[in-house]
């Protein structure tokens, strides 16, 4: 008797192509649409995908964990003066968190993303996270909190495929009449700015303060540091020689320090609550550390500390290391682990 594997369908071409590749392989393949309460009209689309792939499709309401799990982390995490990294959080605790355990309750040994990622298992029977091989679409960053329990129960069909191939595979099958428009932007903010969307937000009431150099000289006002991430070049206003941008977001005194751009610069950071997917270092490693998604990978040291916090020194200065997103070392395509940036 075939084994049952369930496939997250967003809606998107990424999920469907997966879904389509599992039914190739002769899988017996059920699909699951998890809802946050952010769609428009996914339910439609996924209809018409069931139909396409002849294949069942079950719905799981997931808008309260998404809400309390993902959307409150994201707003307290700009409040608190850090800027979140949403889909970090979301693959661990949604997608293979309260997705799986629902993909298991229906008899699957197993749940399918359409992430660009890998994974393999040893002699040990220890799993690896790989890369996808497409550099440019790689989703690992994005997945490096999973456990060793949600890998045993991961499947990424697209691991081995660039995005080109996925969507010229899609035409070829005619898969791209039901697929909907991909967005770039978080998924549960549409239209909006991220600013913009914390403010609306209820119970939230924006604190101006004062905007300051980095000698601590009174050069402004903002209207709430919910407005604001390190790196941020938008929205200061402050008429200068060469642009300033946002260096530190001082949550105590409710004050923006900006500085030029060579003021973003630096050569370590710290890293807390890190999962190790890999086996935990005990001693200075070299790694590549990723500082968010579109960072190219830097060759740095990694001086581990009681096991889940280390210092992360570069071999050459970093721009824009920002509290509160995802720092994630790799060994040449395999992802050993990430922590948070406190500093």
């Amino acid at each position: 008797m075939k084994q049952l594997t369930a496939i997250a369908l967003s809606g998107g071409v990424d999920s469907l192509v997966a879904a389509f590749l599992l039914k190739k392989q002769g899988r017996k393949v059920i699909g699951i649409h998890f809802t946050t309460g952010y769609e428009t009209d996914s339910l439609n689309i996924i209809s018409h995908i069931a139909d396409k792939l002849d294949i069942n499709i079950e719905v799981l309401d997931c808008r309260r964990e998404f809400k309390q799990k993902v959307v409150d982390y994201f707003v307290q995490s700009y409040l608190t003066g850090q800027t979140p990294n949403p889909c970090l959080v979301c693959n661990p605790l949604i997608k293979f968190g309260a997705v799986l355990e629902f993909a298991r309750g229906l008899g699957a040994s197993c749940l399918a993303t359409g992430h660009y990622a890998g994974t393999s298992k040893d002699k040990d029977g220890r799993f690896h996270l790989l890369k996808g091989v497409d550099s440019k679409k790689d989703q690992s960053y994005f997945l490096a909190f999973m456990t060793q329990k949600q890998l045993a129960c991961a499947c990424f069909p697209l691991g081995m495929m660039t995005k080109a191939e996925v969507i010229k595979l899609a035409k070829e099958h005619e898969l791209d009449h039901f697929i909907k428009q991909e967005s770039q932007d978080i998924c549960f903010i549409k239209g909006k700015a991220y600013g913009e969307f914390i403010a609306l937000q209820k119970g939230l009431i924006p604190q101006p303060g004062l905007i300051e150099d980095i000698e601590g000289n009174i050069i402004g006002k903002h209207k709430g540091m919910h407005l604001f991430t390190i790196g941020q070049r938008r929205g200061i206003n402050i008429p200068v020689s060469e642009p300033y941008y946002v260096v530190k977001i001082d949550r105590k005194q409710n004050r923006i320090v900006v500085g030029f751009k060579d003021s973003l610069m630096a050569s370590e950071c710290k890293v807390t609550s890190i999962n190790w997917i890999g086996k935990e270092p005990t001693s200075p490693v070299k790694v590549y550390t990723r500082l968010r998604y579109r960072h190219k990978p830097a060759l740095s040291t990694l001086f581990p500390d009681n096991g889940n916090k280390a210092i992360v020194g570069f071999e050459t200065p970093q721009s824009a290391i920002t509290p509160g997103q995802g720092a994630v070392f790799y060994n040449n395509n395999e992802v050993l682990g990430g922590g948070w940036i406190t500093g």
